[in-house]
């Protein structure tokens, strides 16, 4: 059987061929049958142009844009792997990744170079050569073969590739559809968040059931943008983290927006605040579902519904809301000790995950790959406990990674771009709890003797070497961190001081910073 994720794109032409598929604002592009006949030209170009190669894998550098969506199914068409890239991330990341992950053509938004690949920009005469060859048919794949290799990181801060197949891909497709929320024809999918991550992913679905992709003009999230939108688009849906859902809220409050073309925001990414889902609901009303998932489980560990979500609230049930809901179909949770025991419902241990979209492992990292997949089971490195109707709690992440805005960012990183600046000694980096980005990166730094430095030049320092979404947004500088007998940084000791001084932080100790 092939299973190319390619075929539900030319399935819903051939059903829908004059329903719109794609959307830049309010202007359609294309039908489904005009978006299949370009992406088969697409593949053709890839294959016959280009001449790449079954499992050659193909970078999207790229920000928000329609070419993202013929792209993505054009590499799956030509039984090739897209490899996205945060469009953000430093121009040393990006060719860490791709070089990583061996990719030899780049397709950028913005002309960049990166080392050791043809880079095509989506606005070039290449890029447009590329829809000149003949269409090929789908290309015939396993199910096991590469369809997406998605670079996240552990907490030593390298990139891995979470290899992710198309029998994965279709795995979370169907749970969606079937389990979070029913697409129908005519839906809309808006693209306010990356399409690089999770509302990249979601294309799948609404693909496969014949919904429209629309990309905002500004090519991200805007809060009065995405209201027009929503009024133009019927049974708009849309993929968004904690601080976009806050600020949407924000403004539909101040301005009284009517959203009632709004079918559903799927809530994920970072952790969902109690008092954001209320406020939320009580503003948007029963609009409102959230999913867990990891880059290692695409989108697919668990959900609530909106209905779900909505009658809980309804019912004041505060324990059902702090939850992050129940497995979805074809995933099995359970709930371990450090020895590997399952626990029993109510206790708190690492969240371990089965299931058809867990990732087949991390490219060319055997040994990451054994660690993170043991017996079957995927080690999310999330603290949380099942209660007896079957929703997860999460509690804590064992890992040290920081969410801030929704997007991960992973301390050792920081440190490392820290550390190389000569006045540094030592660095610690965690995250703070902050109202609207979940959390904040926070560095806690310690000079070299009989040096001087200023938070304006860390900031300069880092950002020549790393995305700016990951700079820290606050110093605290100290004399020494705080270690335990072997030697280790108890982060948990530099979060009780951040939690006790923080109001007591003058401006010579504590520099906090604005913009983000």
């Amino acid at each position: 059987m092939n299973t190319n994720l390619a075929h539900m794109l030319v399935r819903t032409a051939r059903a829908y061929p004059s329903q719109a598929a794609l959307f830049l604002g309010t202007e359609q592009l294309s039908t489904f049958s005009q978006l299949a006949d370009r992406v088969a030209r697409c593949a053709g170009g890839l294959r016959d142009w280009l001449g790449l190669h079954a499992g050659d894998r193909v970078a999207l550098i790229m920000k928000n844009c329609p070419q993202y969506v013929e792209l993505l199914y054009g590499i799956w068409h030509a039984g090739l792997c897209a490899v996205p890239i945060n469009a953000k991330l430093h121009p040393r990341e990006v060719d860490e990744i791709v070089r990583d992950s061996g990719a030899s053509v780049c397709f950028v938004s913005d002309m960049k170079a990166v080392t050791n690949a043809r880079t095509i920009a989506v606005d070039s005469t290449d890029y447009h050569a590329l829809f000149a060859a003949p269409g090929v048919p789908v290309d015939d794949v396993a199910g096991d073969t590469l369809a997406w290799l998605f670079y996240t990181s552990g907490t030593t801060g390298k990139p891995k590739g979470v290899m992710l197949s198309h029998r994965n891909l279709s795995a979370m497709s169907g749970a969606y559809s079937s389990a979070v929320t029913r697409i129908v024809p005519g839906d809309s999918l808006m693209h306010a968040a990356p399409m690089s991550h999770g509302s990249g992913l979601y294309i799948i679905p609404h693909i496969a059931e014949g919904a429209s992709q629309v990309i905002p003009s500004s090519g991200g999230f805007n809060a009065a943008e995405l209201v027009d939108l929503v009024a133009a688009h019927p049974r708009t849906s849309l993929f968004a983290a904690p601080t976009m859902l806050n600020r949407l809220v924000e403004y539909v409050r101040r301005t009284r927006t009517d959203l009632s073309n709004l079918k559903v925001i799927v809530c994920g990414g970072a952790p969902l605040y109690l008092e954001d889902e209320i406020a939320a609901l009580e503003c948007l009303g029963a609009k409102i579902a959230q999913i867990y998932g990891q880059g290692e489980s695409p989108m697919t560990i668990t959900a609530q519904t909106s209905a779900e979500i909505a009658g809980a609230h309804a019912a004041g049930d505060l324990e059902a809301l702090a939850s992050v809901g129940r497995a979805l179909p074809g995933v099995e949770i359970r709930i371990a000790d450090a020895d590997d025991y399952t626990l029993p419902v109510g206790e708190i241990g690492e969240v371990l995950v089965s299931g058809s979209a867990v990732m087949q492992g991390y490219w060319n990292n055997p040994d990451a790959s054994a660690v993170t997949l043991r017996n079957g089971w995927l080690r999310t490195g999330d603290l949380g406990c099942l209660d007896e109707h079957g929703r997860l709690t999460l509690k804590d992440r064992s890992k040290e990674t920081i969410i801030s805005g929704g997007s991960n960012i992973y301390p050792r990183e920081v440190e490392d771009a820290l550390l190389t600046h000569p006045a540094v000694a030592e660095v610690s980096v965690l995250g703070r709890p902050h109202a609207d980005w979940g959390e904040e990166v926070v560095a806690v730094v310690v000079r070299k003797p009989r040096t001087q430095v200023t938070t304006s030049e860390l900031d300069q320092w880092c950002l020549r070497r790393i995305a700016r979404f990951k700079r820290p947004k606050a110093y605290l500088f100290v004399e020494a961190l705080p270690r335990n007998a072997n030697g280790k940084v108890l982060k948990a000791a530099l979060r009780d001081l951040l939690a006790k001084r923080g109001d007591e932080m003058n401006a010579k100790t504590w520099h906090w910073k604005l913009a983000y």
